[in-house]
Order: structure tokens, then C-alpha cells, then sequence
């Protein structure tokens, strides 16, 4: 509102932060619009624009052996960081909304630390503790890596979702006989459904695309794409990286419109 006069701040006034932005988002989504056309090019070498097209590289990629065993031990990753991080995330959002825990707001600022940490220290550590107990270049070491850096995401966003619910919902449930299990089941988590496949969906990306913290404790048969993809970015650029970081871009966007989708349903 204008304070002057009392009337509505017009478009027109806020011209200049949709300008401000419009250079914000394009400054973001840069780097794909021109990575995306490089990865159709059929020079051995990255151009932009490509002076001929081509799906050379994306055949390269799909027919190479290394490059499908990494793609596959980082799925596996994902998967398992998701089916770990999720349960336990939602477990501690619960906790924390339901003021269950003394310290709450210690156990949260714990939590989330991974968040505030530099990555590269969290690699570090990681690395000369796996070393001590021998997990490096092993998946159960990777899954629990990734869990660390996930399981932040996956509680703040079903800690947002509970925000918006009401508790006495599931007191009732209990007051009439349910078990706090059951009432959780059957009444919380429909509620909050859209939040907790949200996190999910964080906890996937974030541990299908991490690099530095897998470039530390990854390696031999445990070789995550992400790694790979630096590896071959040192040792030699083609298309070929171009052509993978697009299919990271299009699962990224197709997984988070899903999400979109499924809370638009609910």
C-alpha cells in the first residue's frame, strides 16, 4: 500500500524488482542454456554454439561401461540416502514440532549444521574418520554420508509441513483409543504427505548429485557419476559431459515437477 495516499503499490512501481528478477533467474539458468545445446554438438570438442548436431555423445555416454556403473552406484546411493534420511527426518521434525525434546532448539541448530558447514570440511572429516573404520570406498560409507547432508533437508521441510497442521487432530485420534503409531499413520501423515515427498524427493537429488564429499570417500568399484564426471573434466573435455549434465538437469526438473504435481492433486 501506498503510505502516502492509502492506494495499492501498481505493477508499474514494481517494474524495477521484476526487472531486478527476471536478472537473477537468468543469471541462474545461464549456465543450462548453454550447456543443453553443447551437448547436441557433434565436434569432439565443447562449442557453443554448436555449428552441427548430433546425439554422438549421449550414445557415448548410454554405450559406456564405466559411465552406466557409475550412473548406476549413484542411484543406488540416492535410493538407499532416501530410504534412510526420510524415516528419520520425519521422525525428528515430529519431535521438534511436538516439543517432545529438551533442547530443542540445540538439537535443531545439531541437525542442521551440515547446512552451515563448508562441504569441503564435512569431506575432510568424513574421509579420515571412514579411514579409521574402513568406509571408504564402500556404499554403506557413501549412503551414510549422504544421509548426514539430506537428513537436514528432509526435516525442515516436513518440519514446514507440520507448521500448518493442527496436533490436536492427533490427540483426538489418541483420546479415542489409537495408538500413537496408528494416529501418526492414519491421521498425521495424509496431512502432511505433500512435505514428506518433498523431502524425499530433496534427499534424492541432494545424493545423486553431491561431488565433493563422494569425491573424498568414493573410488574403484564405489565410483559415483558425480566423481566420474570430475575425473573426466581433469583427464579430458568432450561432449560427453555436456550430455550427462542434461540428463542431471532433466531428472532434477522432472522429479521436482512431480512433486509440484503430486501437492497440486492433493
Amino acid at each position: 500500500m501506498n503510505e502516502d495516499l492509502g492506494l495499492p503499490i501498481s505493477h508499474w512501481r514494481r517494474l524495477w524488482l521484476y526487472a531486478f528478477g527476471g536478472l537473477v533467474l537468468l543469471f541462474l539458468i545461464a549456465p543450462s542454456l548453454i550447456i543443453v545445446p553443447m551437448s547436441f554438438s557433434g565436434s569432439t570438442l565443447l562449442q557453443f554454439p554448436p555449428q552441427e548436431w548430433s546425439l554422438r555423445w549421449y550414445e557415448a555416454y548410454f554405450q559406456s561401461v564405466e559411465w552406466r556403473d557409475a550412473t548406476i552406484v549413484s542411484l543406488k546411493a540416492a535410493i538407499l540416502t532416501t530410504i534412510v534420511a526420510t524415516p528419520i527426518g520425519v521422525a525428528a521434525a515430529y519431535a521438534l514440532n511436538s516439543r517432545m525434546l529438551r533442547m530443542s532448539g540445540f538439537i535443531n541448530a545439531l541437525m542442521t549444521a551440515s547446512l552451515i558447514v563448508p562441504v569441503i570440511l564435512v569431506g575432510i572429516g568424513t574421509f579420515f574418520i571412514y579411514a579409521r573404520v574402513g568406509l571408504n570406498n564402500t556404499m554403506t560409507g557413501l549412503v551414510l554420508a549422504h544421509t548426514v547432508q539430506a537428513l537436514p533437508l528432509v526435516m525442515l521441510t516436513v518440519l514446514s509441513g507440520f507448521r500448518s497442521y493442527d496436533m490436536n487432530q492427533e490427540r483426538v485420534a489418541r483420546s479415542l483409543g489409537a495408538g500413537r503409531f496408528a494416529a501418526f499413520w492414519q491421521v498425521t501423515v495424509p496431512q502432511i504427505r505433500f512435505s514428506i515427498v518433498s523431502g524425499a524427493l530433496f534427499a534424492f537429488i541432494t545424493s545423486f548429485d553431491e561431488v565433493v564429499v563422494s569425491f573424498f570417500i568414493s573410488g574403484g568399484e564405489v565410483t559415483t557419476l558425480t566423481r566420474r564426471m570430475f575425473n573426466a573434466l581433469r583427464d579430458q573435455i568432450d561432449p560427453t559431459i555436456a550430455a550427462i549434465s542434461t540428463c542431471l538437469i532433466v531428472l532434477s526438473v522432472v522429479l521436482l515437477s512431480m512433486a509440484q504435481l503430486f501437492g497440486r492433486r492433493r
